[in-house]
C-alpha cells in the first residue's frame, strides 16, 4: 500500500523527531552540569579535607609550642583543660612510656598508628571510630611518651552529603528545564520544517502553484523557503512551456490532417486504399486529441474551478452499465460493488471518460473466464475520509518490472505490440490526469494475480 494510503500517525508519534532533539539537547545540558558539579564536588571535598588537615597540623604546633616552653607539664595541663569542656570532632590523648593515660580520652579503643618523632608534619592516618571517620595524628615526644591528636571528619561527611542532594535535585531541575527548553527549541524548528512538508505535500498533489504564506525571515529556513519557492517557479514555468509546445503540435498537427481527410474524400479510385489513409489519420487525430485531453487536465490540476457537486456512485453504475455487457460479450465475469451517494467535485465529462479507459483497457487485455470487478466505498485515508474507486481484474496484470511508468504518456507493454494490441499508450496517461485535476489519488496497489487500480476521491464539502 503505498504511504499516502495509511493511516495518518498520531501527532504525538509524529513528533518523534521533536521529542528527540528535545531529548538530545536535555541530555548534552545534563552531561555538561553532570561534569561541571562533579569537579566541583571533587574541589569541594579536597577543600574540607585540607581544612582539618590544617586544623590538626595547628593544634600540633600549639602544643608543640607549649611543649617547648615547660615540656610535659604544660603539655598534659593544656590537654587537661582541652578535654574538660571537649569540642564536638577533637580528639586529644597523651600517654606514658607503659600506655598509661595522662590526659585526654579516646571515644573508643584506637588502632595503633606509627609515630613520628616531634610535632612536625607527617603522615596522617584515616581511621573509623564507632562509625565516625576521623583523621588522626600520632606524635613521638622525648622520655617515650605518645601523643595523639585527631579531627572527625562528620563535619566533611555531612557537608558533602547535602552536597550530593543539592547536586541531586539541581540534575533533576536541569534535566527537567533542558526538556523544556529543547521542546520549545525543536518545536519552533519542526514548525518551520512542517511547513516546509505542508508545501511538499500540496505540490505533490499537484497543486504547482502552491507556495508559502506570509514573510520569510532572513535565517537558514528562510533561505531554504526562497530556493523553494524559485525552483518552483521554475519548474511551472518548464512545464507550462512543455503543455505549450504539445497543444501547440497537436493543434498544427491536426489541421493539416483533417484537410487531408476532406481531400481524400474528392478522390475517386482506389477506395481500399483511401478507407487505410482515413483510418491512419484519423487515428493520429485522436492521438492528438487525447495529447489536447491531457494537457489541459494538467493545465487546469490543482485549481477547482469547473469542478461541481456531482453523484460518483451514480456515474461510476452507468459507466459500468454501458461496458458490462462488451465484458459478458468477451466471457470476462463482470461484478460490481457500488455505495450509493458518494458525492464529489468533479467534471461529469472528465470522470466519465476516466472510467471508461480504465475499463475499456481491462477488457481489452482481459481474457475469456477472467474477472473483472468494479468497487467504490467510503473510508478513512491519508488522515481523512475519502471515495476509494478501484477497477481489479484477474488478467495478465503488467508485465515485471513495469509499475506505475504505465501511466506515463506513450508507456506500452512491449507485449501489447507483439500481440497486435492495437493503442497509443495515452489511456492511462489520460487517466491519471483527470484524477489529479479532481485531486484524487492514483495508485497500483499489490495483487497476487492481474490488475487493480486505485483512485482516492476527496469527498465533496459538506
Amino acid at each position: 500500500m503505498p504511504r499516502w494510503l495509511r493511516m495518518a500517525p498520531d501527532p504525538l508519534l509524529r513528533a518523534r523527531a521533536t521529542w528527540r532533539l528535545a531529548a538530545v539537547m536535555a541530555f548534552a545540558v545534563a552531561l555538561l552540569a553532570l561534569v561541571a558539579m562533579g569537579l566541583q564536588y571533587r574541589l569541594v571535598a579536597a577543600r574540607l579535607y585540607e581544612a582539618q588537615k590544617g586544623l590538626l597540623l595547628s593544634d600540633l604546633q600549639s602544643l608543640g609550642a607549649l611543649y617547648e616552653q615547660r615540656r610535659i607539664i604544660a603539655l598534659r595541663e593544656a590537654i587537661a583543660w582541652r578535654t574538660t569542656a571537649p569540642q564536638p570532632g577533637e580528639l586529644f590523648l597523651l600517654q606514658d612510656r607503659q600506655g598509661e593515660i595522662l590526659a585526654g580520652q579516646a571515644a573508643a579503643p584506637l588502632p595503633d598508628l606509627p609515630p613520628v618523632p616531634g610535632f612536625g608534619p607527617g603522615p596522617l592516618s584515616e581511621v573509623t571510630l564507632s562509625g565516625t571517620p576521623w583523621l588522626l595524628a600520632a606524635r613521638e615526644l622525648p622520655g617515650g611518651f605518645s601523643l595523639i591528636t585527631g579531627r572527625s571528619l562528620e563535619p566533611v561527611v555531612a557537608t558533602l552529603q547535602v552536597l550530593r542532594q543539592f547536586m541531586l535535585a539541581l540534575m533533576v531541575a536541569l534535566l527537567l528545564a533542558g526538556a523544556l527548553v529543547g521542546w520549545l527549541a525543536a518545536r519552533s524548528v519542526m514548525r518551520r520544517i512542517g511547513r516546509l512538508n505542508d508545501l511538499a505535500d500540496r505540490v505533490a498533489a499537484g497543486d504547482l502553484e502552491a507556495r508559502l504564506a506570509g514573510p520569510r525571515g532572513a535565517d537558514e529556513f528562510g533561505l531554504l523557503e526562497s530556493h523553494v519557492h524559485h525552483m518552483l517557479d521554475r519548474i511551472g514555468h518548464l512545464n507550462r512551456a512543455t503543455h505549450r509546445l504539445s497543444d501547440t503540435i497537436a493543434h498544427e498537427m491536426r489541421t493539416p490532417l483533417n484537410r487531408m481527410l476532406t481531400r481524400l474524400g474528392r478522390i475517386e479510385g482506389q477506395e481500399e486504399e483511401i478507407s487505410a489513409l482515413r483510418g491512419e489519420m484519423r487515428n493520429a487525430i485522436r492521438v492528438f486529441d487525447a495529447l489536447l485531453d491531457i494537457s489541459r487536465a494538467e493545465a487546469d490540476q490543482g485549481s477547482g474551478g469547473g469542478l461541481v457537486p456531482l453523484d460518483l456512485s451514480q456515474l461510476a453504475g452507468e459507466i459500468w452499465e454501458l461496458y458490462e455487457p462488451m465484458a459478458e460479450e468477451k466471457g470476462l465475469l463482470p461484478e460490481a460493488r457500488i455505495s450509493p451517494g458518494l458525492q464529489v467535485l468533479g467534471d461529469r465529462t472528465l470522470i466519465a471518460q476516466m472510467l471508461a479507459n480504465l475499463i475499456d483497457n481491462a477488457i481489452k487485455y482481459c481474457r475469456p473466464g477472467d474477472r473483472l470487478s468494479l468497487s467504490l466505498h467510503s473510508l478513512n485515508l491519508h488522515g481523512g475520509p475519502h471515495y476509494l474507486l478501484q477497477l481489479a481484474d484477474s488478467g495478465p496484470g503488467l508485465p515485471e518490472g513495469l509499475g506505475e511508468e504505465i501511466f506515463e504518456r506513450f508507456t506500452r507493454a512491449g507485449r501489447d505490440r507483439a500481440r497486435g494490441i492495437p493503442g497509443h499508450g495515452l489511456g492511462l496517461a489520460l487517466v491519471r490526469a483527470i484524477a489529479l485535476r479532481h485531486g484524487a489519488r492514483l495508485s497500483l496497489p499489490a495483487v497476487d494475480q492481474g490488475l487493480t487500480v486505485s483512485i482516492a476521491f476527496p469527498p465533496a464539502p459538506g
